[in-house]
């Protein structure tokens, strides 16, 4: 675990490999919107330096934070290799005492709303997207075994995309043990500033998944995936979870990674003119930009080029939640763009965008791994 002197030396570090560029300004949805360069990554960047060296830092200061995506796009851009998206974990680690009460005890409602499944699971049937479609497969004896995150929302919300998962994995010869959905992976509670608590669920998780000796975990959402696989910079070197982090780092894919080298010409593929939307988290956390298109084309999908489509869909976890109107004017754009090819399905790779975009359009939005189990 990272002591404050060692996030503060890792803030400074972060912010020392910034110089000033402005290229993530061309590239920030925020600042697109809003034309404010403190609603930019630089600007940003300045305020958390000033915030970490003392200085005044008011409620706007705050504002400007929360108004972050945490989408990474300025990382892909990023001449310098700032890690912008860890430096702003730790600011808003630094002011989250600052904040008036209401909005700590808000926070605080939603992150235990979305992480506890006695408190979601009744809601989360109530706004539930779709239900399990078709039979499960069984894998045949001998098969090789790989764990298979389940998520926290997901298993609610959208059960046929893990489904899915095992079912085309069985096909291929694999055996997918489902985690429970009590195993967050952490994130809700990381990027809400609630480090402790993710660093509870994250050592869990790690002794845990060890325990089945894998040499693949697999995810299927790719937020879920992105923390995962930042599981390592959430430890000090020093800390005995440091290489268990990495391990469990390590062996983490999402499953557009697993299958891209597989033979997936058995599969029964769902045929439709499609339009994809990849998500922040798999094409600016993972760097995985294009690797499911890929796969798509190689599949004899024909996905139409989408304008913006570096640009995130204003889903960004809880952004929604805490961010309505600038969450909604981004998911506007992000249709209107999806939308124009006139597809008959719009696919994506992770839970939040799915449900996101799903509530402003009539065509339905579907995990991109649900096509290949029709």
């Amino acid at each position: 675990m990272q002591t404050n002197h060692i996030q503060n030396q890792k803030a400074n570090d972060i912010i020392r490999k910034c110089v000033h560029c402005g290229f993530c300004l061309a590239t920030c949805p925020t600042y697109q919107l809003l034309g404010d360069e403190l609603d930019s990554p630089r600007g940003r960047i300045y305020l958390i330096k000033s915030s970490l060296e003392n200085n005044h830092f008011s409620d706007e200061s705050i504002k400007h934070l929360d108004r972050c995506l945490t989408c990474r796009s300025c990382e892909t851009t990023c001449p310098s290799g700032v890690e912008y998206g860890h430096l702003i974990d730790i600011g808003r680690e630094f002011v989250e005492q600052k904040r008036p009460l209401w909005q700590r005890v808000y926070r605080h409602s939603v992150r235990k709303l979305l992480t506890t499944p006695l408190l979601f699971n009744p809601i989360g049937f109530i706004a539930k997207h779709s239900s399990k479609q078709g039979k499960s497969i069984t894998p045949s004896v001998g098969s090789k075994k790989v764990l298979l995150l389940g998520g926290c929302v997901q298993p609610v919300l959208a059960p046929n995309i893990n489904h899915s998962v095992k079912n085309i994995l069985a096909k291929l010869g694999y055996d997918a043990i489902e985690t429970p959905q009590k195993q967050c992976c952490g994130a809700v509670d990381q990027h809400l500033s609630a480090t402790q608590e993710a660093l509870i669920k994250v050592k869990a998780n790690i002794d845990s998944w060890l325990d089945f000796e894998v040499e693949t975990i697999i995810s299927s959402a790719s937020g879920c995936g992105l923390m995962v696989k930042d599981y390592p910079s959430l430890f000090d070197q020093s800390d005995p979870y440091y290489q268990k982090a990495q391990a469990v780092s390590g062996k983490t894919q999402d499953i557009a990674e697993f299958l891209v080298d597989k033979d997936l010409n058995q599969l029964n593929l769902e045929k439709s003119n499609i339009s994809y939307h990849e998500p922040c988290t798999l094409q600016h956390g993972q760097k995985l930009a294009g690797l499911v298109n890929s796969i798509l084309q190689q599949l004899g999908y024909t996905p139409a080029p989408v304008k913006d489509s570096h640009l995130c869909c204003g889903s960004a976890g809880t952004y929604s939640i805490f961010q309505p109107k600038l969450s909604q004017e981004l998911k506007i754009n992000k249709l209107q763009h999806l939308q124009a090819s006139n597809p008959q399905m719009i696919v994506t790779a992770n839970i939040g965008c799915l449900m996101h975009l799903q509530k402003d359009t009539k065509i339905p939005v579907k995990h991109w791994i649900e096509l290949l189990n029709g």
